[in-house]
């Protein structure tokens, strides 16, 4: 097996468990890696540290495992075992009331470069980093393996995120389909609302999982408001508060796909069409033109500003106009559920964003709570760069 020999002193974040190796961080390769092999990764004085997926670029090897379990035949089926257990544990898994989540998250469970996500016995997997990319296959029958008989399929959708420059064949698939299942879209339960997932044509794998607690909050919080939902994508927040008691819901998206979804969306949970409405056009030019005091409660929920560390002081400033106008625009008394998915944002710098924004307004704003991501998007105690989503909710007076 090729052999990573790291510099002196340089194994000390392998022994403190973090999953990455960086380039710079690297004596010598011993043999001639292609992108996506295993590889051993030993210390300066010889000690084997991990085994992992070796890549080109900063990040030079991701870890799959500090012992030789990576090795083993049966990895992607114990790894995936251990992911479901902890769904389960998290009474995720066999819930009536919700049958979709995120079975693997990354680093978070030990398998970075991985995504999985679960619809009713779906699994979309979106592969990250080509190892990853490599594997597909294993992972496929592990899934077999793993979910047995419910399985109904399982998708690839790694043509967006793999590593378009070596020399993949990106084109997203089944990897597996029961011969009775010829869907590419279906109905899922989250915490009781339904909503249509269409994994072939739908953002990322098909719907955002990772906002479900913070869609629960937003619905306690709606009844007799007037919600503006901004960035909606398929309306996750719009029919939370439509079921908990929206005097109206006006959703706002530039993707017309995505607003043919909303409307499927308030269709299939029953409720009166009067009630919403479905706005496919500029989410911040439709801010900036609201009238203020029109709404009582906003979500405020954009993409990623930045992907990168370069991009990081204008995302900062386009977190602190976008809230900026919220805060400016909500009624006396009203929320503000305000959002970074950015990864390369922290929590400090987003929350500064937003003091900055609310200061611009001269309004009086609390802080009434702290939002991130769910327990399936769990963040490994020694990565804490998994901790990509986070919120505020705030009370503007």
């Amino acid at each position: 097996m090729i052999k990573i020999i790291l510099k002196r002193g340089r194994e000390e974040s392998l022994m403190r468990f973090h999953p990455w190796v960086f380039s710079g961080a690297i004596a010598d390769v011993q043999g001639n890696p292609s992108e996506g092999d295993l590889v051993a990764v030993h210390a300066a004085d010889g000690g084997l540290l991990a085994y992992g997926h070796y890549q080109i670029g900063s990040i030079a090897v991701r870890v799959l495992s500090f012992d030789d379990s990576a090795l083993r035949p049966d990895f992607w089926e114990v790894m995936l075992s251990r992911a479901l257990q902890v769904r389960i544990d998290c009474g995720l898994h066999g819930s009536a009331m919700t049958n979709c989540y995120r079975l693997v998250h990354g680093e978070g469970d030990n398998l970075p470069g991985l995504i999985i996500d679960y619809y009713d016995g779906v699994c979309v997997m979106q592969a990250h980093s080509v190892g990853m990319f490599r594997a597909k296959k294993q992972i496929s029958d592990a899934l077999q393996k793993v979910y047995g008989e419910s399985l109904k399929a399982v998708y690839d959708k790694s043509s967006g995120t793999a590593p378009y420059k070596a020399g993949l064949e990106l084109i997203d698939g089944y990897m597996y389909r029961h011969p009775e299942f010829r869907d590419d879209e279906q109905v899922v339960v989250e915490n009781g609302q339904k909503f249509l997932v269409n994994w072939t044509e739908g953002q990322k794998t098909g719907f955002f999982l990772d906002q479900r607690d913070n869609r629960a909050l937003v619905g306690s919080l709606s009844r007799g408001r007037n919600v503006l939902n901004l960035f909606c994508y398929t309306g996750g927040f719009s029919i939370y508060a439509l079921a908990n008691g929206a005097l109206h819901v006006d959703s706002v998206d530039s993707s017309r796909k995505a607003m043919m979804m909303v409307d499927r969306n308030v269709e299939l949970n029953g409720f009166d069409p009067s009630l919403h409405t479905s706005l496919c056009c500029d989410a911040i030019d439709y801010l900036r033109d609201v009238p203020e005091g029109k709404y009582d409660l906003m979500i405020v929920d954009p993409p990623a500003f930045a992907k990168h560390r370069g991009a990081l002081k204008n995302a900062l400033r386009a977190y602190q106009r976008l809230n900026a106008a919220a805060i400016s625009k909500v009624a006396p008394g009203g929320f503000v559920f305000t959002y970074s998915c950015s990864q390369v944002v922290d929590k400090e710098a987003f929350a500064l964003a937003v003091f900055s924004a609310a200061a611009q307004c001269g309004r009086s704003v609390r802080i009434l709570d702290r939002l991130n991501q769910p327990c399936d998007h769990s963040v490994n105690i020694y990565h804490p760069e998994g901790e990509y989503l986070k919120g505020l909710l705030l009370y503007v007076e």
